[in-house]
């Protein structure tokens, strides 16, 4: 899942590659000159969805026969003389070879292209799209002469659909549309319904038994996704099962890296410290997309800035954090927190009235995302100066870091913006017992740190900076030198030892942001909730957010940053979420131990009308209520100041 950041460690014929296994190792034969970018044709977005459309139905009425297709008989000798072959079939298989090769060049090119930047890219991508319909409806049309001329098998049709898979994964990853994670799911379905890869095992190839190790991961980290936690865990299972074989057949030295495979989605999956459950006792699995509903609607009269948020850096840097093909949990719930619920392609198409010859490029409905797992310094430097060099007018960069530490070693005489450490980048060397970092001189500051200094070239434009880490108040030490909107809302550095540690299972700071009633109800002390309850909590937490929203909006003494920021449904979700988080611990029985247990802010909310509102208190006392945890939350707040 990562965007240019460093390797994940999997087997070397493993599912992960430098694009969280996107793409596979390119040949080492030269590509020529016609893969450039430069001279390739643009790509509209009406084009892309029209590929959608028409790349799954015709996956899904070519599959229904395959297995009448493949039973046919050979018509002719496949050890005959090459010259009894008739001119047409020769051409078809040469044809169908030449489409093979050249899709195969098209795709290796991809991990070649700069992974920042929003257009360089497009043209390359839909020549690669073009390549491969053709391929795929050419193998539709003559299966039976490539079947007995070219040995056509069941797997290597099901690598084209895996490649094609896996080419709308990559383009959700460059766009940040959830709508193709819908059709690389159909893909990768219909692969397995179909039962491509069935006969891989019984041919005495091991390569050919990774494909299929692979394409499970690969499917995995799609419906991981998409919150299909069903579909995973029968998955994981079938998984399992093929490594077993596989490792027990062909006596592998990457066993043990595989299991850590299967070990790591394990995790993620059970990563939610709480479970919804039906009355039956099965698991309900929730979403924490942006729904119609999620964010708290504008009043009429709300004076609120019309910024939009358009790009999002989200950076994973914390030691010993579940993670899944370069995608921590932090990263995974942050990522769900910018996007919206997927739509199919297919269905928005068929929609009356549209008509696909006069659409218009749509406009993005989520922000575009940079996914960073341990990004050394200069990788994270060179994706936040790529995402501000192509920052819309009246747009918004998002900076989400989650990251280990890092503490000033020692006093100094001044208190600049690099005086007080920061979050730690990727320094491609071991970390001596968590936060501890080991320096070769004392005396020097950490040169793997991000400093707050480190984005004062950034707040040229609108800047809105979350961080989650142990020494998250550094960004307190923020100056605003250009007067651009700039807001910073900063973890707690310290949770509460009587709270059991979670820190693996992904923190609790941005849970709140992904999912606040999941969050409040672990702090309470709950491990598992009735669907029924749980959907009456979230009605009243929607209403909680409304009226946090205006006391937002309604105060007199805040900071007009935040309200630049409330316009946006992305950014007004998060900074409601923010407030609801930062008065729930402060009203909570064991974070009033000390300050450092509490979220907050550059520039400082004012903390009577905002965190610390007697309305808001009664709202969470009353949520307290409804589940029968008032006890864990003290009843006059204010008074204890």
């Amino acid at each position: 899942m990562v965007r240019g950041a460093a390797r994940q460690r999997l087997p070397r014929t493993g599912p992960a590659s430098r694009t969280a296994g996107l793409v596979e190792k390119p040949s080492r034969k030269r590509k020529s000159s016609c893969c450039r970018v430069s001279c390739l044709p643009q790509w509209s977005t009406a084009e892309s969805r029209g590929l959608a459309t028409g790349f799954r139905s015709s996956l899904l009425r070519s599959t229904e026969d395959l297995g009448t297709e493949f039973a046919l008989k050979e018509i002719m000798s496949s050890g005959g003389a090459e010259d009894d072959i008739p001119q047409g079939e020769r051409k078809t298989v040469t044809d169908f070879c030449y489409l093979l090769d050249k899709s195969k060049q098209l795709f290796n090119g991809l991990r070649d292209l700069p992974q920042y930047g929003q257009k360089q890219w497009q043209s390359y991508f839909g020549r690669t799209f073009d390549v491969y319909t053709k391929l795929w409806k050419f193998q539709q049309q003559h299966r039976q002469v490539l079947d007995n001329r070219y040995g056509l098998k069941r797997w290597q049709i099901g690598e084209i659909a895996s490649k094609i898979g896996q080419l709308y994964y990559h383009y959700y990853l460059r766009t940040s549309e959830t709508s193709y994670l819908n059709e690389a799911f159909s893909f990768y379905s219909a692969i397995r319904q179909r039962s491509y890869y069935s006969q891989v095992n019984k041919e005495d190839r091991p390569e050919l038994v990774v494909k299929k190790l692979r394409y499970y991961a690969r499917f995995i980290v799609v419906c991981l996704l998409l919150n299909k936690m069903d579909v995973v865990k029968d998955l994981v299972k079938e998984l399992s099962d093929e490594i077993e074989d596989y490792t027990h057949r062909f006596n592998t030295e990457d066993q043990v890296e595989w299991n850590l495979v299967l070990q790591e989605v394990a995790a993620f999956v059970e990563a939610d410290p709480v479970m919804v459950l039906n009355d039956d006792n099965t698991i309900v699995i929730t979403s924490n997309r942006l729904a119609e509903t999620g964010a708290p609607l504008l009043e009429q009269g709300m004076i609120v800035g019309q910024l939009t948020l358009a790009d999002a850096l989200i950076i994973g840097n914390c030691n010993n954090q579940v993670k899944f093909s370069e995608l921590t949990v932090d990263m995974f719930r942050m990522l769900q927190a910018l996007e919206r619920e997927p739509m199919n392609l297919a269905s928005q198409m068929n929609k009356p009235g549209m008509q696909e010859s006069t659409e218009k490029p749509a406009r993005r409905e989520n922000p575009h995302k940079y996914l960073l797992y341990k990004p050394t310094f200069s990788q994270l430097y060179t994706f936040l100066a790529a995402a501000f060099k192509e920052l819309p007018a009246n747009s918004v960069l998002l900076i989400y870091l989650s990251a280990t530490g890092v503490f000033p070693s020692g006093r100094s005489d001044s208190e600049g913006p690099y005086d007080f450490g920061g979050v730690l980048t990727n320094s491609n060397r071991d970390i001596i017992n968590g936060d501890a970092i080991h320096k070769r001189n004392q005396s020097y500051k950490e040169m793997h740190c991000l400093h707050p200094g480190d984005l004062y070239p950034f707040t040229r434009k609108p800047l809105f900076i979350i961080v989650d880490s142990s020494n998250s108040v550094a960004y307190k030490n923020f100056t605003n030198l250009f007067g651009q909107p700039l807001v910073c809302l900063l973890s707690p550095t310290a949770y509460p030892k009587a709270l059991q540690d979670q820190s693996q299972r992904g923190s609790l700071f941005t849970l709140f942001l992904n999912n606040p009633l999941m969050a409040f109800l672990f702090v309470s002390g709950l491990s598992s909730m009735r669907r029924g309850l749980w959907e009456k909590c979230q009605d009243y937490l929607r209403k909680i957010n409304r009226d946090i929203a205006q006391l937002l909006t309604h105060s007199r003494s805040i900071d007009q940053a935040f309200l630049q920021f409330f316009g946006d449904e992305f950014l007004r979700l998060l900074l409601t979420r923010f407030v609801f988080c930062s008065a729930t611990m402060r009203m909570h029985k064991i974070f009033r131990q000390e300050t450092r247990n509490y979220p907050e802010t550059y520039p400082q909310l004012p903390r009577d009308e905002t965190v610390e509102n007697p309305h808001l208190q009664k709202h969470i006392l009353e949520l307290a209520s409804i589940l029968d945890v008032r006890n864990v939350f003290l009843e006059n707040t204010i008074d204890d100041y």
